[in-house]
């Protein structure tokens, strides 16, 4: 098993970060496009080879992003059409989220089998989050869902603030 950990910062304009391991060594780096149409968001290596994107789909009646790993489509979160409460749903391909992932506390699941645990820490500055990878061989799908659901709260949380105002 192995941790990786994910702090972002409160004030990055551009939504840049990296991702931890144990022993506090740079193993990815996330960076969002900024005022950039499509907004998207590139999970590089720390050798500089990209591993993963999240792109937030344009001219879409409600929010959609997809979340591709090594060029490849591998999940979709799509917002439901609802009156009250915001509700979001994740499809993917074998790929089974079960828990509070609007919560960050969520399990992965591949094909029935357990592949990684995500949980928000608390009483930090930012959001931090710890990664359980369960299997190493998909780790950049594991990082590439918790950088996709994360920028799906932070556009809810803009949309919310714009519409308070």
């Amino acid at each position: 098993m192995k941790k990786l950990y994910m702090k972002q910062h409160v004030f990055s304009m551009r939504g840049k970060f990296s991702v931890k391991d144990a022993e506090e060594r740079d193993a990815y780096f996330v960076e969002g496009s900024f005022l950039k149409v499509p907004k998207v968001y590139s999970i590089t290596d720390k050798d500089d080879h990209e591993v993963g994107r999240i792109v937030k789909k344009v001219f879409t009646f409600l929010p959609k992003f997809t979340v591709e790993v090594n060029g490849h489509e591998i999940a979709e979160i799509k917002k439901e059409f609802t009156f009250f409460n915001p509700r979001y749903t994740i499809d993917a391909i074998g790929v089974e989220v079960t828990g509070n992932w609007w919560g960050m506390d969520f399990e992965v699941y591949r094909d029935g089998a357990l592949i990684g645990e995500v949980n928000k820490k608390w009483l930090s500055w930012g959001d931090s989050y710890e990664v359980q990878v369960l299997d190493e061989a998909v780790e950049t799908l594991l990082i590439a869902l918790v950088v996709a659901i994360s920028c799906v709260k932070a556009d809810q949380a803009v949309v919310a603030a714009t519409s308070t105002n």
